[in-house]
């Protein structure tokens, strides 16, 4: 049986998950609190850190290592490109928000507000907050401006750039922090994306002691 251990919200996790999903893999959900040490998991991966991929005995860590190790291993349902062009431009893409939108947002809004917590690690720094909110509206217009261009983020296909999005954009949702209707363009792209079936557990997922808002399983939002 192929497991993911993860954690809720962590946007490295959702893109795993989201990428089994679209390439139709079964697998069995678990859930990690990696603040806790425990020795068994430390076994898989002596970093501590998730995702954390099980298959076949063999294990295998970390986000980037995991999509690409899908990807090879499971080329049926291409989620790269169609040409060298294409996936060079959804690696880039999947770059941008890994590292660049994580850095900029997803670190500055869930790590503080809800992560901390959750970890008991003190109290949330407002600054970072405001700058989450402040960096967010430039990523949803570079969205916005893709989109104007191309079907999906990368090109005509769907593909990982889009779940690489979707992964960080889904979790800063979770906390009702993104102004979806300053930029439609973006809205639009996102419904999109919410509306396929590989999001329906993530949009399912609620953390005991953090509802989230009412908009963000809805479809229709």
């Amino acid at each position: 049986m192929r497991v993911l251990y993860h954690t809720p919200l962590h946007p490295g996790c959702r893109k795993v998950r989201l990428q089994l999903q679209e390439k139709s893999l079964a697998f069995e959900l678990k859930t990690e609190q990696t603040w806790q040490r425990r020795e068994g998991f430390l076994r898989l991966n002596p970093a501590g850190e998730v995702p954390v991929l099980v298959e076949d005995s063999a294990v295998i860590a970390e986000a980037p290592v995991i999509s690409e190790f899908l990807e090879e291993a499971y080329p049926e349902i291409d989620l790269l490109g169609t040409d060298a062009f294409e996936r060079a431009e959804t690696r880039r893409l999947v770059w941008w928000f890994d590292a660049k939108f994580h850095e900029e947002v997803t670190r500055n809004l869930v790590d503080e507000k809800i992560l901390k917590r959750l970890m008991r690690s003190g109290n949330p720094d407002s600054q970072a907050i405001r700058c989450g909110h402040a960096n967010i509206g430039y990523h949803l217009a570079y969205i916005a401006w893709l989109c104007d261009r191309r079907t999906w983020l990368a090109g005509d296909s769907f593909s990982l750039a889009d779940i690489a999005a979707a992964a960080q954009l889904s979790a800063v949702d979770y906390l009702g922090d993104v102004p979806w209707e300053d930029v439609p363009g973006a809205k639009d792209w996102y419904a999109r994306v919410k509306s396929r079936p590989s999001m329906r557990g993530i949009l399912a997922e609620n953390i005991p002691g953090f509802p989230p808002p009412d908009h963000y399983a809805d479809l229709d939002f």
